[in-house]
């Protein structure tokens, strides 16, 4: 994947690509962003479709929505282009996943039934990053199958502390079905305990009196039903990753102007460029209005001139938003320097939440 060149805005990518990943930590406004860029690209006349994995439902009511599913629903407006979104259902993800890969309806049925899949379906740690990479995947490949015909997938990604969960987890997958114990509890017609030496017949004892001998048992049970499978999802995996880094493909960070959360994107950004992922649009919620050129200590000097007379009231809030103000673009100035040359793009603190389409289209002023 090639860098950015200097010359991109938000708004061309918006127009040219074909998936935007939102990426980023929690709490950002990284899924009202995500909102915005599909559409911003509705508005242009793409059809777009933005894929979230937060459940609240504030996002639906804006978009006009009862409520979002794991399939896309088109969205009412007046737009040139077509707008969607969809809420991603980790389980419903998975076993659809399950059905694609499996050799006949009863393997399907072994699987889905099984209790250990039915408790890691949902809640295994890293099973909601692949499964949105492979929501991408299935939308982006919809358009060979004829399934969906969308010009642009908006990727709004879970929040993490390591910006590369949601990148690794195809890989993570791929390591796990290569791996010896897999292997082991694959084996066929005989049982865990005596394929394994004496050691690891210990340890798996050990775990059965921990959390039950029956859910050991279901444990093997699902692991030997996938078996014949692995192929199917090992080349899937390879597919999201090549997906994932493709010149079509391009990576949004998301962030909001307070120190801590500045000091994550920073780290974010340099782990997506060990990575090989640049960011391409960095995008800063809630940045404090400045109202006046000069120094906070100059507008304090001249409130304190003013002591006892309303305007000096005024102008000491006028310094406190003008000091709120310099250190968010001293903070900024870090993280954006780390991005160069991705365009910076600055989203004021605005009166209220987002509950509508105008809402959304108030903050698409700003996403140019």
């Amino acid at each position: 994947m090639s860098g950015p060149t200097g010359d991109e805005t938000l708004e061309t990518l918006v127009r040219e690509r074909e998936i935007i990943v939102c990426c980023g930590s929690g709490g950002v406004g990284k899924t009202t962003t995500a909102a915005v860029i599909a559409l911003q690209a509705a508005e242009a006349g793409r059809k777009a479709v933005v894929v979230t994995i937060d459940p609240a439902k504030r996002l639906a009511d804006a978009l006009g929505l009862d409520g979002l599913t794991n399939e896309p629903s088109r969205i009412d407006g007046d737009f040139p282009g077509e707008l969607s979104a969809m809420m991603l259902d980790t389980k419903s993800t998975f076993d659809d996943l399950v059905g694609a890969h499996a050799s006949d309806d009863e393997q399907r049925r072994r699987i889905l039934d099984n209790s250990f899949y039915r408790n890691i379906s949902g809640a295994l740690s890293g099973t909601q990053e692949y499964m949105a990479m492979e929501k991408l995947y299935e939308l982006h490949d919809g358009r060979n199958s004829g399934k969906h015909d969308f010009d642009l997938i908006v990727i709004d990604t879970p929040p993490t502390r390591n910006a590369l969960d949601f990148l690794e987890a195809p890989s993570r997958l791929t390591r796990f079905l290569d791996h010896r114990l897999y292997k082991i509890m694959t084996a066929p017609n005989r049982g865990v305990l005596k394929a394994v030496n004496m050691a690891a017949q210990t340890f798996v004892r050990s775990i059965a009196k921990v959390v039950g001998a029956d859910v050991i048992d279901d444990a093997i049970a699902f692991f030997q039903a996938f078996d014949g499978m692995e192929q199917g999802f090992k080349d899937r995996a390879t597919k999201v990753e090549e997906l994932l880094r493709a010149d079509d493909t391009a990576f949004v960070l998301v962030a909001s102007p307070r120190r801590d959360t500045m000091d994550e994107a920073t780290f974010f950004a340099e782990k997506l460029a060990e990575g090989g992922i640049p960011v391409r649009s960095l995008v800063i919620n809630r940045m404090h209005p400045n109202f006046a050129d000069g120094l906070a200590e100059a507008t304090r000097e001249r409130a304190n001139s003013l002591d006892g007379q309303a305007i000096g009231d005024l102008y000491r809030n006028l310094a406190d938003f003008q000091l709120v103000s310099s250190r968010e673009e001293e903070h900024l100035a870090v993280l954006a320097e780390t991005v160069a040359p991705a365009p910076v793009v600055r989203v004021p603190f605005l009166r209220s939440d987002v509950h509508d389409l105008d809402g959304l289209r108030e903050i698409e002023t700003y996403l140019r």
